[in-house]
């Protein structure tokens, strides 16, 4: 959609592209809401929401740019929910997102012990 008008004078583009741009933070703030999983937000000062909607956003880059440099073809809501299972297995990042579903290389070595009093 183009943000000047068809006949050229410029009478409501600025109306239409703050349309655009309104459906586009509409749209990321559903994709947050929904992938995240932020019900409320945690603190009411101006600065509290604002530190938690960069958080928010900063995490969805780092999950938009998962999903662009894998080849597996992942809807983000799914990987999101496989990246929260997946936090407490030690594996290769760019292998498993690749391919997901093959189970995890075996550690090399064995435990080290823990001695307690």
């Amino acid at each position: 959609m183009s943000a000047y008008a068809k006949d050229g004078s410029g009478s409501g583009s600025l109306l239409r592209q703050g349309v655009v741009d309104g459906q586009y933070v509409v749209q990321l703030f559903k994709a947050i809401k929904q992938s995240l999983r932020i019900k409320t937000f945690i603190g009411t000062s101006e600065n509290a929401v604002q530190t938690q909607i960069w958080t928010a956003l900063i995490a969805m880059l780092v999950v938009r740019y998962l999903q662009l440099r894998s080849t597996w073809n992942w809807g983000l809501s799914n990987l999101v929910a496989l990246l929260r299972q997946q936090l407490f297995v030690y594996r290769d990042l760019a292998k498993w997102l690749n391919d997901p579903f093959q189970p995890p290389e075996a550690l090399q070595g064995s435990q080290l012990p823990l001695p307690l009093p």
